[in-house]
């Protein structure tokens, strides 16, 4: 922790398990889970019989001081509230720094959650209604401050949980494609869910991943690393 109120430095932790290892980190920083933003670094591997396995290594990044503040974040999220009252929908929305690979941490400047009752609307048919909410948004602003990063838009934590769907489907694929040597080609998906299968199988040295196809059905082949 520190005492004189300076932000701290990023901290990079091991432990069994990704979770372990964001436990002690935020032991060691002192912190919050909601105080730090992580990087996972490596989720680990358990070895043959306890032998030739490595820990799960993260980073975290305290984030206080980093939430994005200014005219063109105060301007998206009225944007954004305005938009909901005009289609009579009731719903909160708050701001908070991206996180991970779903929140679009490195591309986007900040997330616009969307929090209430029934939302569904809001969502549509594997996110098509709130991808379009979201490019609306980020057009409006992007006519009123040019230079603006994008902000990703998110209802009742829907990214969250469709991240985490394709990291699972990653690694099922990427478990099948080792047991089997033969690549398998996903479903056709957008570039943010693409990103988010890449970024999952980045670091396995035997698994290859690249997007093919064009447009609307540009989907990701996943191989054996040759």
């Amino acid at each position: 922790m520190v005492e004189d109120g300076s932000p701290a430095e990023p901290l990079e932790a091991t432990g069994k398990t990704v979770d372990d290892a964001i436990d002690a980190g935020l032991a060691e920083l002192d912190v919050e889970r909601d105080d730090v933003r992580v990087e996972v670094l490596s989720e680990g591997r358990a070895g043959l019989f306890g032998i030739g396995g490595e820990p799960a290594r993260v980073r975290l990044i305290p984030v206080s001081g980093e939430m994005p503040e200014g005219d063109n974040v105060a301007f998206a999220q009225e944007t954004l509230e305005t938009m909901l009252r005009l289609m009579s929908v009731d719903a909160h929305v708050t701001v908070r720094p991206p996180e991970t690979p779903g929140d679009g941490v490195g591309l986007m400047q900040a997330v616009l959650d969307v929090s209430g009752d029934d939302l569904g609307v809001l969502i549509g048919r594997r996110g098509s209604t709130l991808a379009s909410l979201q490019y609306l948004v980020n057009l409006i602003v992007s006519r009123k401050f040019r230079n603006s990063a994008p902000f990703c838009v998110d209802v009742e934590a829907y990214r969250r949980r469709r991240e985490e769907s394709l990291r699972e489907l990653a690694f099922r694929m990427a478990e099948r494609v080792r047991e089997t040597g033969r690549s398998i080609t996903l479903e056709p998906m957008p570039a943010n869910e693409r990103r988010i299968v890449h970024l999952a199988l980045a670091k396995d040295p035997t698994i290859g991943t690249t997007s093919v196809g064009e447009g609307d059905s540009r989907k990701i082949a996943i191989s054996v690393r040759r």
